[in-house]
């Protein structure tokens, strides 16, 4: 985004202008270094459906009330989701390819010993 400033002479010059979005970003990096933000790989699981779900989240409480009450799409088709895994990560970017090296893995399986390995 542009703007256009007028000097004390009153010619314009244009001024590349973004305060809040660059705000943001310092605070957010400031938050992850400390590690204050976090985010979540997640598994849910339906037994109306028999069926688990993954996905990732920075509040884990939040994203499962939503499922359970105000989503559409394939968690609308129960609710009864339970969280029956979760791990967590600094970065949002590795939240996001655990969760599609999981999804990519399509094996019930895996995802179950996942799950088990973790009760151990």
């Amino acid at each position: 985004v542009q703007s256009t400033s007028f000097t004390p002479r009153g010619s314009g010059v244009r001024i590349p202008h973004c305060p809040r979005k660059k705000a943001f970003h310092l605070w957010r990096a400031f938050f992850v270094y400390f590690g204050l933000m976090r985010f979540y790989l997640y598994i849910l699981h339906s037994r109306l459906l028999n069926k688990y779900y993954v996905g990732h989240t920075s509040n884990i409480e939040e994203r499962l009330k939503s499922h359970l009450y105000n989503h559409f799409g394939f968690t609308s088709k129960a609710k009864d989701w339970v969280l029956v895994y979760s791990e967590g990560f600094s970065k949002k970017t590795d939240a996001q390819a655990r969760e599609l090296q999981i999804k990519k893995w399509k094996s019930r399986l895996m995802i179950e010993k996942l799950i088990e390995e973790k009760k151990v």
